[in-house]
C-alpha cells in the first residue's frame, strides 16, 4: 500500500460535511424529521438549565421560531413534556417522555456512533479534539455559543458543600447546586477554560 495523500483543509471540511449530510439523511425514520431527532437527542443530553427552546435553537444553529415549531410538534406527539421552572416561574423546560426514551433506543444516529466506534481510542481522541477546535472556531466566526460540559467549564466549583462522602458541585454563574449526573450533560452556559 502506498502512502495516503495529505489531507488539506478543504478535504477535511468536505469529509465533515459529507458525514453530516449522510447522518442527516438517515434521520427520516419513525415518522420524525432529522431536526426532530436532533431535538430529542439534544433534550436527552442537556442539563436542566439548557432544556429550553432558546437553548435548543442555539445548539442547532437555527432561529427560535424554527426551534419552537420543532419542540411544539414533539410535545403534541407526546415525546416531550413542558414544565415551569421553580427558580423562574416564567421560564419553561422540556423533559423527554417514556415514549421518547423508547424511540431513542432506535435512533438512526447510532449508525454514526458505530462508525466512530470503528476508530481506535487514540484516533477518536485526536479527531475529537480537532473537530472540537473546528467547531469552536466556526462558532466564534458566526457569533454562536459553544455548548460543553461542566468538567471543562470555568464556572464549575467543586467541594462547595459536602454531605458524607459525596462531593457536591455548584455552577458559579447561576449559583445553583449540581448533582453528579448533571455535570456530564450539555450546558448552554458553558464557557471553556481560557
Amino acid at each position: 500500500m502506498g502512502d495516503q495523500p495529505e489531507v488539506n483543509e478543504r478535504d477535511l471540511a468536505e469529509l465533515v460535511a459529507r458525514i453530516g449530510r449522510t447522518a442527516y439523511g438517515d434521520g427520516f425514520v419513525e415518522g420524525l424529521t432529522p431536526t426532530q431527532w436532533t431535538a430529542l437527542r439534544y433534550f436527552s443530553r442537556a442539563n436542566r438549565f439548557s432544556r429550553s427552546v432558546s437553548a435548543f435553537a442555539e445548539f442547532n444553529a437555527t432561529t427560535r421560531g424554527t426551534a419552537s415549531q420543532t419542540v411544539k410538534s414533539l410535545v403534541k406527539n407526546g415525546y416531550l413534556t413542558r414544565k415551569r421552572l421553580n427558580r423562574d416561574r416564567r421560564g419553561v423546560c422540556f423533559d423527554l417522555t417514556h415514549m421518547a426514551l423508547a424511540l431513542l433506543s432506535r435512533d438512526p444516529f447510532e449508525s454514526l456512533v458505530a462508525a466512530a466506534g470503528e476508530l481506535s481510542n487514540a484516533s477518536r481522541q485526536v479527531i475529537g479534539r480537532g473537530l472540537d477546535r473546528m467547531l469552536r472556531v466556526l462558532a466564534a466566526h458566526h457569533g454562536k455559543k459553544v455548548f460543553g460540559m461542566c468538567p471543562n467549564c470555568k464556572y464549575l466549583r467543586t467541594g462547595i458543600c459536602c454531605t458524607g462522602d459525596e462531593t457536591e458541585y455548584q455552577c458559579e454563574l447561576l449559583g445553583e447546586p449540581l448533582r453528579e449526573p448533571e455535570i456530564r450533560q450539555l450546558c448552554v452556559n458553558f464557557v471553556p477554560f481560557q
